[in-house]
């Protein structure tokens, strides 16, 4: 165990600033600072909120990861970060932070794909991850069919959504029936006491010339509304229980429906799902139930690693140091689109007569910044070296 690889991941694509640990397949720590409290009141994340709430979070996260793991921020192997998608503010916190420590470490820097890394955590969970893996993505901001013959090279998006994101659907179904902010436990919550069946509301491209794999909530989530406002129009009260229940069943149907029919069709036996919503009990039962039926073997982490968490970035970050992956270098930019086909993040391919290299060379490099220039990817600016110095090693790490 000695010998595996040590990383330390930092994940802040939204608004949980998630620091985990891990040595090998070993979780360590795994310490989160939610601002979730923070948006309830405006019924969704406030992109400038969550920033300013990664930067307060930041450093006492890391120092709770770096007791709760028992280890000296100089015994690690490396320093894994989401480079993306997400919000870029949020990412730009994030994968700072990540340079300032690799840097003043001396450890190689690993930008890393968000939605990779939630395939990747569940080999904390239930061992090595099978080769190819058929992955069920759910959050707020995705859902998404992924195939991955490779977790650190090779991962193939199949489907994803068209419109909202499943969690993105149960927010908006919470927020109309009354039942604040995030959505997704809340209707856990009350469809326990509803029945499934008590609505039929509608299954989003599931007809037979719709694309298999893709996904749409938006017209359910509009049904919802709908059935909702007409119920409180004439003047009769509106079954909650019996509201969550249908729209989860809706839900949990049509993902679990397309995740079993993506691994049939390309020969896979297995089915991992990841991301908030696999939290989700009634996704979990159906899911466990129709792999079961199929043939097809389940793999679900626990609830707390299927939402946002440094735990899934130093997982996949310690997958790379393993396999001997190549590190980004410290213009490592962030990249709140970043396609899941790029599953880490290199940085600038430098000329042979440039400087720069990797953090562990201690390279005097520039700083691609987002949404200026640089192929689309950002431009360059000098000061980053000075920047760094400006931090304390005594403010940085213990």
């Amino acid at each position: 165990m000695a010998d595996e690889p040590l990383v330390l991941g930092i994940e802040t694509s939204c608004d949980e600033t998630g620091v985990g640990i891990v040595r090998g397949h070993t979780l360590l720590a795994d310490a989160v600072a939610s601002s979730v409290d923070e948006h309830a009141r405006f019924g969704g994340v406030v992109p400038e909120v969550a920033s300013r709430a990664h930067l307060e979070a930041m450093v006492p996260t890391i120092r709770r990861a770096l007791k709760e793991a028992g280890v000296a921020a100089s015994d690690l192997d490396g320093i894994a970060v989401t480079a993306g998608p997400g919000l870029a503010g949020a990412l730009l916190v994030g994968v700072a932070a990540a340079k300032a420590y690799a840097y003043a470490l001396g450890k190689p820097l690993y930008g890393v794909n968000h939605l990779a890394s939630h395939i990747c955590v569940d080999q904390l969970e239930h061992g090595a991850l099978p080769e190819p893996t058929m992955a069920l993505l759910v959050s707020g901001g995705h859902s998404s069919l992924l195939l991955a013959p490779d977790i650190t090279s090779d991962v193939r998006p199949l489907g994803s959504t068209i419109d909202d994101a499943a969690g993105e659907a149960f927010d908006k179904v919470a927020r109309v029936l009354g039942l604040g902010f995030p959505g997704g436990p809340a209707i856990d919550r009350h469809a326990r006491e509803g029945d499934p069946e008590a609505i039929r509301f509608p299954r989003g491209l599931t007809g037979p010339r719709d694309a298999a794999y893709d996904f749409s909530f938006s017209g359910l989530k509009t049904a919802v509304a709908r059935w909702i406002e007409a119920r409180r129009r004439d003047g009769q009260d509106v079954p909650v229980a019996d509201v969550a229940a249908s729209f989860q069943e809706a839900v949990a149907d049509v993902l679990t429906r397309k995740a079993v029919r993506a691994c049939k069709d390309n020969g896979v036996d297995h089915l991992m799902i990841g991301g908030g919503v696999a939290a989700n009990t009634r996704l979990r039962a159906l899911a466990e139930e129709r792999c079961a039926a199929a043939g097809i073997r389940l793999r679900v982490p626990r609830p707390k690693l299927c939402t946002d968490n440094g735990a899934m970035v130093a997982a996949l970050g310690a997958e790379m140091v393993a396999r001997n992956r190549p590190a980004s270098t410290l213009d490592l930019p962030a990249d709140s689109s970043l396609p899941v086909t790029e599953v880490s993040v290199p940085g600038h391919t430098h000329g042979a007569d440039d400087t720069h290299g990797t953090p562990g060379s201690r390279p005097h490099g520039q700083v691609r910044l987002p949404g200026h220039g640089h192929g689309g990817r950002g431009h360059t600016h000098d000061h980053d070296h000075d920047h760094i110095h400006e931090l304390s090693r005594e403010n940085l790490y213990p």
